[in-house]
């Protein structure tokens, strides 16, 4: 069941991540009543702020919830992203699964299954746009629609909420029907995503530990795997 759950979950997965790479500037950190107009000027400080980050790392948890079931998957692990277009997402628990992002390919390893998968990330649409903004050039509020969050979500966890919707045009495509962040009103990184597939599907990936700028080597963007593991082209998602 985890396997499923990562490989329906492993585009979306690169690409938003960097959604929460960034850090704003200029919002008033003492409103969490957001309006439709100043939760749009939010997402344009996110994008502007965006330039200035050149890497970062996190430990992250996911928890996900697959339409039809009704078990929770629990995962943890770190991930790694430097400029212009790197991305290491690295599975510790419940087993170990390492996936690289370069640009528009990525490659994945499985341990236990003696594999590499490698593929292109092409016709995810919705996923497309903040790939584009890790390689320096997408703009978020080109690609989504920017609203304040559902009630309930106002004062969690002492985060500003925003919801995220593929626009018109991104819809047709798209595998992700929302995407809710939560910012941290003290350093403004956002420390927890909500993705709403068009499956059913709802992952939530908390964020702690961040680091941004500290400087990442080129190692750690590279797989070693023994010289007998199999390599496998995946059909492109």
């Amino acid at each position: 069941m985890v396997s499923i759950m990562r490989r329906e979950g492993r585009a979306i997965i690169c690409g938003f991540l960097v959604l929460w790479g960034t850090t704003g500037m200029g919002l008033n950190a003492q409103s969490k009543d957001l309006t439709s107009e100043n939760a749009l000027a939010t997402l344009h400080r996110i994008d502007a702020a965006y330039a200035k980050i050149h890497d970062l790392q996190a430990d992250f948890v996911q928890e996900t919830r697959i339409a039809g079931f009704t078990t929770t998957l629990t995962s943890s692990g770190r991930v790694y992203l430097q400029k212009p277009g790197r991305l290491r997402w690295e599975y510790v628990e419940p087993t170990v699964e390492q996936i690289l992002v370069e640009g528009d390919a990525w490659s994945m390893y499985v341990p236990q299954h003696q594999q590499v998968v490698k593929g292109k990330v092409t016709n995810l649409t919705a996923s497309k746009a903040p790939v584009a903004l890790l390689q320096g050039v997408g703009k978020l509020a080109e690609q989504f629609d920017v609203v304040p969050p559902a009630p309930d979500l106002a004062q969690r966890d002492d985060l500003i909420w925003l919801t995220l919707i593929p626009k018109p045009h991104e819809r047709e495509h798209a595998t992700v029907t929302k995407i809710v962040v939560g910012v941290d009103p003290q350093t403004w990184l956002i420390r927890q995503l909500i993705l709403h597939e068009a499956s059913g599907n709802i992952s939530t990936f908390r964020f702690t530990n961040i680091a941004v700028n500290r400087g990442l080597s080129a190692e750690v963007f590279t797989l070693a795997v023994p010289d007998d593991v199999v390599v496998v082209d995946a059909p492109t998602f």
